[in-house]
């Protein structure tokens, strides 16, 4: 993945893209696909959404303007399209960030294929649909996949590359390269699974998070300050095997294993498996609000994109991870 730009590069070469649905994944696209130069045709089935999605664009301009890319006249390259087949027609690249619901988006793509040309990259935001269920009904399956963000897009870099049973590796690559275009870190998923891998492991996260307040271990505010204060500077830096892989010392995976993979097994058998029930619902949103209620939601994201803005320029900076010689530990 060397040969990616970094989040303040903008990408070459102008592409005509056209972004179903402006909700907050997809006007979030609509700033980064602007902000690199490309001319965007946006489409929503929602009267008014010209409007929002001018004014969500303001808002965004902040965040890419500190992320080092473009924002100046951003909406001069955007055209609000009047119906789903004039805001694809001519695309190379449609990203689809509409309802998950499978019918829904099954019949958008359907309008899609009879409304581009055969070499149109189809890409669906969706953060659980399997594209072989999203192409089933498709004549040209294999331009189809996943192209699933992490919120926001313009600013957190992950996208999960799923390609269906019926994609080509022409698309595939075709999708890492326009993502790596735009300064985005694209991970193909090997295999469709329910949720893809970045919602499996924040939902597993997440349930042992509710399991120890639902459990009085700890409260929501504690429970957030140890994450950004250990489990988040350490994964923002390194992922959970090239930490484990260290802490095996000279020995790397193996030695972590033999040393602590016993006691990690145990640990995993007290794992809880929390329900969603009303009492530990509205434990958990007490808890919420009486930790950050006193700001509002919009103070919260700016909050957030700003130090989200100050990680990712830190990481920037600093070199990149290494590949350790296999003969370590012999």
């Amino acid at each position: 993945m060397s040969a990616q730009k970094t989040a303040g590069q903008p990408s070459t070469g102008t592409q005509e893209v056209a972004v179903i649905a402006t909700g907050t994944i997809g006007v979030s696209w609509t700033a980064l696909f602007l902000a690199h130069g490309h001319r965007v045709r946006a489409y929503d089935t929602r009267g008014g959404f010209s409007e929002r999605v001018r004014s969500d664009l303001r808002e965004i301009a902040p965040t890419l303007d500190a992320l080092g890319l473009p924002t100046g006249d951003l909406a001069g390259r955007l055209v609000f399209a009047d119906s789903l087949e004039s805001a694809v027609a001519g695309a190379e690249v449609v990203q689809e960030s509409g309802p998950e619901d499978l019918d829904l988006k099954r019949a958008m793509f359907a309008a899609i294929e009879r409304a581009t040309g055969a070499e149109t990259l189809l890409l669906s935001s969706t953060s659980a649909l399997p594209a072989s269920e999203l192409a089933a009904q498709l004549s040209h399956p294999e331009r189809l996949l996943v192209g699933h963000p992490f919120n926001p897009p313009h600013l957190v870099p992950l996208v999960e590359v799923v390609p269906g049973e019926h994609t080509s590796t022409e698309a595939t690559a075709a999708a890492v390269a326009f993502y790596s275009s735009l300064g985005k870190r694209p991970v193909v998923v090997q295999k469709e699974i329910a949720g893809f891998v970045a919602n499996r492991l924040q939902a597993a996260l997440f349930r042992e998070c509710v399991h120890l307040v639902e459990q009085s271990v700890i409260d929501v505010a504690g429970l957030d300050e140890i994450v950004t204060s250990s489990l988040g500077l350490r994964w923002a830096a390194q992922g959970p095997f090239l930490s484990f892989d260290l802490g095996g010392g000279s020995g790397g995976m193996a030695a972590f294993f033999e040393h602590l993979g016993p006691a990690l097994q145990s640990l995993w058998e007290t794992l809880g498996s929390p329900q969603l029930d009303g009492a530990t619902v509205a434990r958990v949103t007490e808890q919420a609000e009486r930790s950050y209620g006193s700001a509002s939601v919009g103070e919260l994201m700016s909050d957030r994109d700003h130090r989200q803005v100050a990680i990712l320029n830190a990481i920037a900076g600093a070199p990149g991870p290494r590949r350790r010689s296999s003969s370590r530990g012999q």
